[in-house]
This record gives structure tokens, sequence and C-alpha cells, in this order.
């Protein structure tokens, strides 16, 4: 994740100014991906804040790009930034929780079935890649791959989708709930999880709408339905 400060830096003499905005569009670009893969794998630990100058040394930044990222998170409601810089992810709430949820089956159904008709070719050949690799992840005990798998099985679907609206809004959500998930999966292991994926993958092979939208309702009542348990019965996490 760590890129060198001098990779960054354009030297003494100073780049003409379009070359600068792109420059920095760039870098915000790398800390944006940086954080929210971090968020996604269980770099920002519920209950444990971090700096901006430490993410920021990290990352191999200054801090004001990791600032502006991290306020766009804020106000997706992924992290809190305290007015000392130090920055955390915010309480999980037995009503926070219940929204999510209630948002996730709402949404990411949908999604599904809009992505459905552009999953041709190679898209089910792919998506069993990744299970497959889910699969050895869930075998071995590896949580952050198995995140970071888990994520991009999904996205895989709903990228396709080619959606301009819904598809931020579920992105924003599963930076609200994957630190939680990580921690759980420290916790307790990943043997014991299940997903619905192999069957997602035969209902896209049968170009099947409705079976698509009941596996991927089931696959999110399953995680978020541990998450409760293991999280929840504790009381409010953060």
């Amino acid at each position: 994740m760590a890129v060198r400060r001098s990779a960054l830096q354009s030297g003494p003499a100073k780049a003409p100014a379009g070359q600068r905005v792109s420059s920095r569009g760039t870098t915000r670009e790398m800390v944006d991906t940086a954080v929210r893969t971090g968020l996604l794998t269980g770099r920002f630990v519920p209950g444990k804040p971090v700096t901006i100058r430490g993410l920021a040394a990290e990352i191999g930044v200054s801090p004001m790009p990791v600032r502006e990222v991290l306020q766009r998170l804020a106000a997706e409601n992924a992290l809190e930034v305290k007015p000392n810089g130090r920055v955390q992810v915010p309480d999980m709430t037995p009503a926070r929780f219940d929204e999510v949820l209630k948002a996730r089956l709402l949404l990411e159904p949908e999604l599904a079935e809009l992505a459905l008709p552009h999953l041709f070719g190679d898209a089910a050949g792919e998506l069993k890649a990744i299970d497959d690799d889910i699969d050895a992840c869930l075998h071995s005990g590896d949580a952050e791959s198995y995140m970071r798998l888990n994520h991009a099985f999904h996205f895989r679907i709903y990228r396709a989708s080619r959606s301009k609206v819904l598809l931020p809004l579920i992105d924003s959500l599963w930076l609200q709930f994957a630190p939680f998930m990580r921690t759980v999966y420290g916790r307790v292991g990943t043997a014991i999880l299940e997903d619905r994926h192999k069957e997602a993958i035969r209902a896209i092979e049968l170009n099947d709408t409705q079976a698509l939208r009941a596996a991927i309702k089931a696959d999110i009542l399953d995680g978020m339905g541990f998450l409760g348990r293991e999280i929840l019965s504790d009381g409010p996490t953060g």
C-alpha cells in the first residue's frame, strides 16, 4: 500500500498547472483506494482511532489528500473525523445495524437484477474462480483475504449494472459494516461461514432473475445475521 514520497513529488521545478492538478488528482485517487481497501479488509478496527498524520505516513503522502478523502468518507458515514485529527469507525448501534440491513436488502437484489443482462460470456467463470478462492480462505481462516474476495465477488456482479446511482450507495453501505465483519471474523474465525455464491452463479448461468435476487438476499441475511448475533449482543460497538 505504501508509496515512496519521492514518487509523489515533482522536484524543485514547478510542473505546469494542468500537470499539477492531474498529479493531485492521482494522489487523491490512490489515497481513496488505500483507505477504502483498509475499511473493507480490517485496517480500521472499531474502537481504535488512528491519526490523519499516521495514515498519511503509512500511505506515503502529505496529510492534505488524506484529510480530503477522510472527509468524503465521513460524509458517507463510513468514518468519523474528530476535531483533534483522530479518525475512527462510527459506533454500530442496533438502530444503525437495522438500517444498513434494510438498505442492503432493498438495493443489492435490485442492482443484481439490473446487472444480469450484462453478465454474459466469461462472467460466470470469473465468479466461479473468485468463489473457489473464497472457499480456500474459509478453510484456511484467512479473514482479510476472505473480506477482499467476498467484496470482489459481489461487486463483479454489481458493477455490471453500470448504475450511476445505486452502485455508489451500495459501496457506501459496505464500507459501513465491513470493519465490524472483519472484527467478528478475527474473533471467531471463518470456518463456520457459508455463502450463497454458488446459487448466484447458477442463477446467472440460467439467466434467472428471481433466483439471482433470492441468492443475493439470502447471502445478505446470512452474513448480516451472523454479524448481528456476534456484535450487537454485546451492545453498541465502536
